[in-house]
């Protein structure tokens, strides 16, 4: 369900990017991400309410303690109203400030630019509300309401498109009235579906003190890591804004939805194991605990590549079928993004590891500090008059050396076996990942453009999978896939 939820959600949003950048145009759509991203930045406090709520969930629903699943709930969701409240004050003062100060928005477009930070605020708002609910039904494990909900939304989206070829007023407000509609819609149908289903989805008054406290000291240490990856994706977005105007705005944009598209089938398969492996933690199975995070490294990594690889190496030909007229930077700044998400793809097991242990002060703080270090560095290389690509080669030097702590930390906080993750995780990764681009560019030489994309999808995928059967899963992972197929077929 998940799988077949992405492959909509992509067609759908590729679609839309497309038609919003036609229908906008370049400054409008860098108006809109960079505005946006501006109120996005105040939520670094919820990024880190909400991995509380999730791990606390898990693992009481881990342990079969539903009085305590239900305290999590009621007192996360009092928790996520202060935060909302929080927001807003920060939003409407000091975001303003900067808003009118710091921000390089075209004079006559000033206004159209205010009416959107405002409908983005509320957006931001109702995305803080709806995170108990979401929360709830990932904890539950209820993925194909999560698929189907998912689904509907980007139908609605696309609705949206549809909608402003014809609209006559200025169509930067519309849109991002009607992106805030659709959010509101959306949170009422997840409340009301928990609140039917999940007995422990009802608000009530819970006077547990120490809970409260563990789950605003678990999500106190988050925070750093919330803010530094808020400062990290809209930070810099920022500070492109700044030195290099809405048009390369547009071009960051772009990529990252693009980059959000692919990345969003391993964040789906993740999805669905990081329940499996706090809940793991929470009954003690350290051997299945271990035995989870290589297998959701591994396999979250190959996804990935499996669809980045034909992508990365047509990137400038699929831009030029999709978009028309593509923006300056666009081509270098995704590929270097895709190369960040395969270094992340690795890491978010990791990350979601040591958020079962509930231990997170230490690595957080180091790892935060990693994240955040990507800010100053670019302000530094943009002040410096480097280009604008140069803020995400630092990103991406920096996910390498981030993932290089966890690997070490978790050996000694978890009991990781470091010796093993590489000989079974990181060298498959790195031979396979070298041998199937080899033998793809090897190929592409003889095609160019529709033949060399098709091509590169078929030589790719055959190429991959049979590496990855050969050499990046080991003989019980073999036995459970013959099983699996042998399974499939008697159905």
């Amino acid at each position: 369900m998940l799988y077949f939820r992405q492959i909509l959600i992509m067609l759908v949003s590729l679609y839309t990017v497309r038609v919003v950048l036609e229908t906008l145009g370049a400054e409008d759509y860098g108006i809109y991400n960079v505005v946006g991203g501006l109120v996005v930045m105040f939520t670094f406090l919820n990024a880190a309410m909400t991995t509380a709520t999730k791990r606390f969930l898990n693992y009481a629903l881990g342990q079969n303690d539903t009085e305590q699943a239900r305290n999590v709930y009621s007192i996360s969701f009092i928790i996520h109203i202060l935060i909302a409240l929080l927001v807003v004050i920060l939003a409407e003062t000091i975001g303003l400030w900067f808003f009118y100060n710091l921000l390089n928005i075209p004079p006559d477009r000033q206004t159209a630019a205010f009416f959107v930070y405002q409908l983005s605020i509320i957006a931001t708002v109702i995305n803080i509300l709806h995170v108990p609910y979401h929360a709830t039904i990932i904890a539950y494990e209820k993925m194909s309401f999560f698929a189907l909900l998912s689904i509907i939304e980007s139908i609605l989206k696309l609705g949206i498109v549809f909608l402003l070829p014809i609209i006559f007023f200025d169509r930067l407000i519309v849109y991002a009235f009607l992106v805030c509609i659709t959010g509101i819609a959306v949170f009422f149908i997840y409340k009301i579906y928990c609140n039917r289903t999940f007995e422990i989805a009802h608000f009530r008054y819970s006077k547990d003190k120490k809970l409260f406290w563990q789950l605003a000291g678990f999500s106190g240490w988050s925070i750093f890591g919330g803010f530094a990856n808020v400062s990290r994706n809209h930070g810099i977005n920022v500070l492109v804004n700044i030195f290099h105007g809405v048009t390369v705005n547009a071009a960051m944009g772009i990529a990252m939805q693009v980059n959000s598209s692919a990345y969003q089938f391993v964040s789906n398969f993740q999805t669905a194991f990081n329940p499996q492996i706090i809940k793991s933690y929470a009954t003690k199975d350290s051997d299945r605990f271990i035995r989870l995070i290589f297998q959701t490294s591994k396999a979250s990594f190959f996804l990935l590549f499996l669809f980045m690889l034909p992508l990365y190496l047509n990137v400038e030909f699929v831009l030029q079928l999709w978009l028309k007229d593509v923006p300056d930077y666009t081509v270098v700044f995704t590929k270097i993004i895709l190369l960040v998400s395969l270094v992340e793809a690795i890491a978010g097991p990791l990350w979601m590891s040591i958020q079962a242990t509930g231990n997170i002060k230490n690595f957080t703080i180091i790892v935060s500090c990693f994240i955040f270090a990507n800010l100053p560095l670019s302000f530094l290389f943009l002040w410096a008059g480097f280009s604008p690509v140069s803020i995400l080669i630092i990103k991406f030097g920096l996910s390498i050396l981030a993932l290089a702590f966890r690997i070490i930390y978790l050996g000694s906080k978890i009991n990781l076996p470091i010796k093993e993750f590489l000989y079974t995780v990181i060298a498959p990764v790195i031979i396979i990942a070298g041998v199937s681009t080899c033998i793809t560019l090897f190929f592409n030489c003889f095609f160019i453009d529709w033949a060399r994309l098709v091509f590169s999808c078929i030589i790719s995928t055959m190429s991959i999978s049979c590496l990855v059967y050969f050499i990046g899963i080991d003989k019980k992972e073999k036995s459970l896939l013959h099983n699996w197929i042998k399974h499939k077929f008697k159905k």
